[in-house]
């Protein structure tokens, strides 16, 4: 079985590998020693939970801080990290930590799950993505274990930093504070809104451009074209999301500033998200569909995507040839863009659609929130999520297992054999 798993497509690999997370972390998580004594949970409930953490999304059916004993907190944030670093990542970091050689089989799944240009380096780039997570996750770790050390006891401030700083950069907004409040309590603290957001946009922009940008000295001019279009597209989004969110909805200027940030792929709330205006729920929909950048802990079509996307709609308006920081692109680009897109929309619609009906009880804008929250990945809600039968459950764990793979991915999972060379002649439609 593994033999014929090992020789089928890097994709599918990919997928089964999440599959099984999913499956050994919803069983791990209905253990008593990962429950509170005296607490039962269906296995809807732990399945749904894996599969959140496992899809760094955040979205839960059930109190975490109430219904989970410390080892089962230590379990989720395993799933986010194994989630957010990658199956091909973590396989290939437990490899190098055990002395062995990294095949050329698993160099390629590595270059496949992280959108690289080339098998050479995958081993460096390894490496240097590990050390980036452990950078950024102790240091962040760090710093709020001294922010929270002025509310809790040392040893619990401790465990609160590590599992928040761990699921900020894995862009997983899973939080242990209870009563499914997320940072509603912080909501004016800018030391801890500030380092989450720091941890989210790290986790957010992907480590080719963290990589890319320690090795150029954050010499802009000298950045990769694909880190240039992530750090434009990026810091026009989030300037651009908290001026809307500051002009449709009543919020600070500062919580308006962290939803700009944690509403493209994070999910952490600082006031509640069933009080956004309609305009507000609109703009929030819309970053979450976005999401973050390719090669990162980030969920929708991403920001890459939507720049290619713009450049091509450009193309065709003006009839000029579509380019950036003086590099040409090539139409393949928008034509993938376009599909992604596409698919991409499907899911959400498709996904609202169903739910709507099977929850016809609850508002429309209040399901368009929570299905373009799963395949964002985000992990918001208006808080329907505990209220959702079983059947708006697994369509909810299948739609973020889509968005974490990606749509594209998901498709292409079907594909057996290598295309025919014949075809039929190209034929004329009009369209428009």
């Amino acid at each position: 079985m593994i033999k014929y798993l090992l020789k089928q497509p890097a994709g599918r690999v990919l997928a089964v590998g999440f599959l099984l997370a999913i499956a050994v972390g919803s069983l791990v998580l209905m253990l008593p020693v990962s429950l509170r004594e005296g607490v039962q949970l269906h296995y809807i409930d732990a399945l749904y939970t894996a599969t959140s953490a496992v899809c760094v999304t955040g979205l839960t059916s059930v109190d975490v801080a109430a219904v989970f004993s410390p080892f089962g907190y230590a379990v989720i944030a395993l799933l986010i990290q194994i989630g957010g670093l990658g199956i091909a990542i973590v396989g290939a970091g437990v490899f190098l930590a055990m002395g062995k050689r990294v095949n050329l089989r698993e160099r390629m799944m590595i270059r496949y799950a992280m959108n690289l240009d080339t098998d050479s380096g995958t081993i460096r780039f390894v490496r240097h993505l590990l050390l980036i997570t452990v950078i950024f996750e102790s240091a962040g770790a760090l710093i709020c274990f001294a922010i929270f050390a002025q509310d809790y006891p040392p040893l619990q401030a401790l465990g609160l930093g590590i599992f928040h700083s761990i699921a900020s950069f894995n862009n997983a907004g899973f939080d242990l504070f209870g009563n499914f409040e997320s940072l509603a309590s912080y909501s004016g603290n800018v030391p801890l809104l500030g380092t989450t957001a720091l941890l989210i946009i790290g986790g957010g922009i992907g480590f080719l451009v963290i990589g890319d940008m320690a090795v150029k000295k954050l010499h802009f001019s000298r950045f990769r074209l694909h880190t240039k279009v992530v750090l434009l597209v990026t810091a026009v989004l989030l300037v651009g999301g908290t001026l809307l969110f500051k002009a449709t909805t009543d919020l600070s200027w500062l919580d308006a500033a962290f939803y700009s940030v944690a509403a493209r792929t994070a999910g952490f709330a600082t006031a509640p998200i069933a009080g956004f205006s309609n305009a507000g729920i609109l703009i929030l929909v819309a970053l979450m569909f976005v999401g973050g950048s390719p090669g990162s802990t980030a969920g929708g079509i991403k920001t890459t995507t939507l720049f290619i996307l713009l450049q091509g709609i450009r193309t065709f308006a003006t009839n000029k040839r579509a380019c950036a920081f003086h590099y040409s692109l090539p139409r393949s680009l928008f034509e993938k863009a376009a599909v992604i897109t596409i698919l991409a929309a499907a899911v959400v619609l498709l996904g609202t659609f169903l739910m709507s009906v099977m929850e016809p009880s609850i508002p429309l804008r209040d399901l368009l929130v929570e299905v373009t929250s799963a395949f964002g990945t985000v992990g918001y809600t208006t808080g329907i999520s505990p209220q959702l039968g079983a059947d708006s459950k697994l369509l909810t764990i299948v739609i973020m297992y889509i968005g974490r793979l990606g749509p594209l991915t998901i498709a292409t999972l079907w594909y057996f054999g290598p295309l025919t060379s014949a075809r039929y002649p190209e034929g004329r439609l009009s369209i428009g």
